[in-house]
């Protein structure tokens, strides 16, 4: 089990609400390269928004495709004291 943390691609997320599973991107925080496609199967946090930070937790399978059995999308900075 491995941890990543990036912003969802703006554009990629893809949910199906009947099975619960949502596909969607992420790429570097500081770089916005090197994509990594997500599946996560559960409930989406309210906070899961396109283009904002998300920490994800589970493994690489062996597509490539991060198998999310943890999905904790970071507020946004608004909420950070100044």
């Amino acid at each position: 089990t491995i941890s990543l943390a990036g912003k969802v691609v703006i554009g990629s997320v893809q949910s199906d609400t009947q099975s619960r599973v949502v596909k969607f991107n992420i790429n570097d925080i500081q770089t916005g390269q090197g994509t990594i496609p997500v599946v996560y199967k559960g409930t989406v946090p309210d906070t899961f928004k396109e283009g904002n930070d998300v920490l994800v937790t589970g493994y690489l399978d062996q597509n490539g495709v991060f198998q999310a059995n943890k999905l904790d999308p970071k507020c946004p900075s608004k909420y950070e004291p100044a």
